[in-house]
């Protein structure tokens, strides 16, 4: 325990605070709880699930949340008699998914598909702040090497991890990814290193740019110049959350190959598959939540110099940005928003 361990914390913080805004607050964080951390925030990106709370699209999250579940920063205090190899000043990535481990799932290896998650940032207070507590199985030591904006990579690059092992992607095949965001570049860039030749598809050229020149994608492609193609793929990843891609992703499948869902549809979405059509042409559709034992590897992903992470930031800004941070974000023109607190 550290002797600021026991008072409350007075913060800065950008929260969910009514459908359509995320304001800035001033808020004081409850005492660190045994068993917690208290993180000094470096690091927080936005996200997709971000715009989702904002728009009341979330059916978990809690209102007036302080949002942020893609985070880094550094061990500030260590709750009472917390049993962890931290120490004070450690760099540490935090996992934002915690656990119920009483659930079936749970008990069972698959904590991803816990029945009673809670979520930093989206269910408990998160990162887009000056100071969070979390539990101290959520914070993950940091490699050395890596800095504090490339460390908030690791919660996302975590998913693409888990969503890359769905695909079961063999060297030499053709994959395709649709959506070249921060999350669709990241597919591009492990499916590359598995030895796959991939294709992107993006309607922004400086997204498609990235991908190709920066992460390796051997093809670009506007959704134009895209939409006729029909079962020429082994693997497709489906980046962007909205139906027509999905169905999209469905019809680019070669006969024999596999799917994997990972963009965020809102919940009324639907999308029209034809049974005879999977049956006909043997497909795997699959969809990939969250991550599943995987932060550790992002980790070690992240510290491998063979793949220039921090070109998947495009835009930086203080807490006290925010509204900007928040409307470049919005706007998609760039890749990871960071915003440091």
């Amino acid at each position: 325990m550290s002797p600021s361990s026991t008072q409350s914390t007075q913060t800065l913080a950008a929260s969910w605070q009514r459908n359509g805004t995320i304001d800035l607050i001033n808020k004081e964080l409850p005492p660190i709880a045994p068993g917690q951390v208290l993180v000094k925030v470096a690091a927080s990106g936005l996200c997709g699930t971000d715009l989702h709370i904002c728009r009341g699209e979330t059916p978990h999250a809690a209102q007036k949340v302080i949002i942020g579940h893609e985070l880094s920063g550094y061990v500030h205090a260590i709750g009472e008699n917390t049993v962890t190899g931290l120490k004070v000043g450690d760099l540490v990535a935090v996992d934002p998914n915690i656990h119920c481990h009483a659930c079936t799932y749970c008990r069972n290896a698959k904590p991803h598909l816990c029945q009673a998650p809670q979520a930093i940032g989206v269910t408990t207070d998160g990162g887009m702040s000056q100071y969070v507590n979390v539990p101290v199985s959520a914070a993950y030591k940091v490699p050395e090497g890596v800095s504090a904006e490339v460390a908030s990579l690791a919660e996302p690059l975590s998913c693409v991890v888990h969503a890359v092992d769905m695909g079961n992607i063999t060297s030499g095949s053709h994959v395709i990814v649709l959506g070249a965001g921060p999350i669709g570049t990241m597919t591009v860039a492990l499916a590359v290193s598995s030895g796959a030749r991939v294709t992107v598809v993006d309607p922004h050229e400086s997204r498609r740019k990235v991908a190709k020149e920066t992460f390796g994608a051997a093809v670009t492609l506007t959704p134009a110049e895209a939409k006729d193609i029909k079962e020429s793929f082994d693997v497709v990843f489906e980046c962007v959350g909205k139906p027509e891609a999905m169905q999209q992703a469905v019809d680019m499948a070669k006969a024999g190959g596999t799917i994997v869902w990972v963009g965020v549809a809102k919940t009324e979405d639907r999308v029209s598959i034809s049974p005879f059509e999977v049956y006909r042409r043997e497909l795997t559709i699959k969809s990939s939540y969250t991550n599943h034992f995987s932060m550790e590897r992002a980790l070690n992903l992240l510290a491998n110099d063979q793949i220039d992470w921090s070109q998947l930031i495009s835009h930086t800004y203080s807490l006290e940005q925010f509204d900007t941070a928040w409307k470049v974000f919005q706007s998609k023109t760039g890749m990871k928003i960071c915003v440091k607190p």
